[in-house]
């Protein structure tokens, strides 16, 4: 696909590194020339200018692109170039829009403009942490089959009943109802066969009911019900947009922001919650407003150091449930080794969005991708199909295809039923099928079988 990336900060550059991995045609735009070194590696066609510009469009190939994606620093700007590109090509349209002002306007922006779109990584990246701190035994969580079913994400312990067992042994001691899809050590992601013994540290992803996995990990001895209680340092959108969504859930929030204005803000924006002036990286601050009894913790101040020292301190004095945003995403195995229990990275659940919706654009004849998720910076994913029409994988025991390597079938929705499959079941037309792979990627199902 031609995609035309209007704005080269640091949202635009996590594009260009994510889908020059697809193979796309890409052409970035940004009125300062200095930004394109930070793309300089990849084949994108750079283009100093206006996004907003007919000219510059034009310029930029717009007539002939599949997908134009606005991330500059404006949200008004975002959406004007947005809808010129709509006027001016048939390209579909994406636009990053940020402001709460507009959270309640989605829907009518989308239609109004014409937008195939609207991204908001704050929003996106505060959506996941309310889904921990609800969780709060897993580090991720990813969704599929609209929520039926749930890929958990979850770290072995030294003292976890799985340390030392074998994959074979695990559902048949715990729950027939869990699948172990991959496992993560070292960098490394597997699909592990049965004989595969669990490690201290060992990263771990299951895919099961709500019901099933709440069920598996009380058998486990973690944690299955929520935290009462959040603690947030820093008052930006993120802290917003989770702090309202932990508040609909009941469960009661303090934000600690050093800004007055901000704070003032915030307390007309969310009058349930707790507002603190200060500063969140003051010790006796932390542990006057309680943090050492803390259920959650979320560092979400602008500057990522902050946000380690922080987790880091709260992990020494409380069994709090620990997020730490992340916006920088080099030194990703130096932060790995500090063990910050999860770390989110809004940049990178933005861009896994957008790579989500152009892998569905490519959908073919027989099956659409219906969601996906990227695991461990990208070294696996999660795919989910709608099967539309019969093709080599349909019909046919699962066990006679020629599956590749490094590939798990890890869930079969049909009717409203879940089933986790054994080598007996069919994938059959209408079916929602979840994927699990390691080492490539595909955009139909039948790219699952071997070449």
């Amino acid at each position: 696909m031609r995609i035309i990336i209007v704005g080269c900060g640091k949202v635009g550059q996590t594009l260009v590194e994510q889908l020059s991995k697809e193979n796309h045609e890409l052409v970035v735009i940004d009125v300062n020339p200095d930004k394109f070194e930070q793309v300089e590696d990849s084949d994108a066609m750079c283009i100093a200018g206006n996004g907003n510009s007919y000219q510059t469009l034009l310029e930029a190939g717009v007539k002939k692109a599949h997908l134009l994606i606005a991330v500059t620093g404006s949200d008004e700007q975002n959406l004007l170039c947005c809808l010129i590109a709509r006027k001016t090509g048939k390209c579909q349209t994406i636009a990053r829009v940020r402001n709460p002002v507009y959270s309640k306007e989605v829907e009518f922006l989308k239609k109004e403009f014409g937008l195939a779109m609207i991204i908001n990584p704050e929003w996106a990246a505060a959506d996941e942490m309310a889904r921990i701190f609800q969780f709060p035994s897993a580090i991720k969580i990813d969704r599929f089959a609209h929520g039926m079913v749930e890929l958990l994400h979850f770290r072995i312990t030294a003292d976890s009943p799985l340390n030392g067992q074998q994959v074979i042994d695990v559902r048949n001691k715990y729950n027939q109802n869990v699948l172990i899809c991959s496992v993560t050590r070292e960098d490394q992601v597997t699909i592990p066969g049965g004989d595969y013994i669990f490690r201290e540290n060992d990263t771990v992803s299951v895919v099961a009911r709500r019901y099933d996995a709440m069920d598996f990990f009380r058998k486990l001895g973690l944690m299955t019900g929520r935290v009462r209680n959040v603690l947030i340092a820093g008052g930006g959108k993120i802290s917003y947009y989770l702090t309202a969504s932990l508040l609909k859930a009941g469960i009661h929030t303090t934000i600690i922001e050093m800004d007055k204005n901000r704070c003032e803000y915030l307390a007309e924006m969310l009058p349930q919650a707790t507002i603190i002036y200060g500063d969140a990286t003051d010790e006796k601050l932390l542990d006057q407003e309680g943090v050492e009894h803390a259920e959650g913790f979320a560092a979400l101040t602008g500057l990522d150091e902050e946000n380690i020292l922080l987790a880091l301190y709260t992990k020494a004095v409380s069994k709090a449930k620990i997020i730490t945003k992340i916006n920088r995403i080099g030194f990703s195995s130096v932060i790995g080794n500090l063990d910050l229990d999860c770390v989110i990275n809004p940049r990178i659940i933005m861009a896994d969005s957008i790579v989500r919706y152009v892998r569905a654009s490519r959908n073919s004849d027989d099956s659409d991708v219906e969601n996906l998720y990227k695991l461990e910076e990208g070294k696996a994913e999660a795919v989910e199909f709608i099967v539309k029409e019969n093709s080599p994988v349909t019909d046919v025991p699962l066990h006679e295809l020629k599956i590749r390597k490094n590939t798990l079938i890890a869930s079969i929705v049909r009717d409203g039923k879940i089933i986790i499959p054994s080598g007996q079941d069919k994938i059959q037309v209408n079916d929602s099928v979840i994927v699990v792979l390691a080492g490539y990627s595909i955009s139909d199902l039948k790219g699952i079988l071997e070449q």
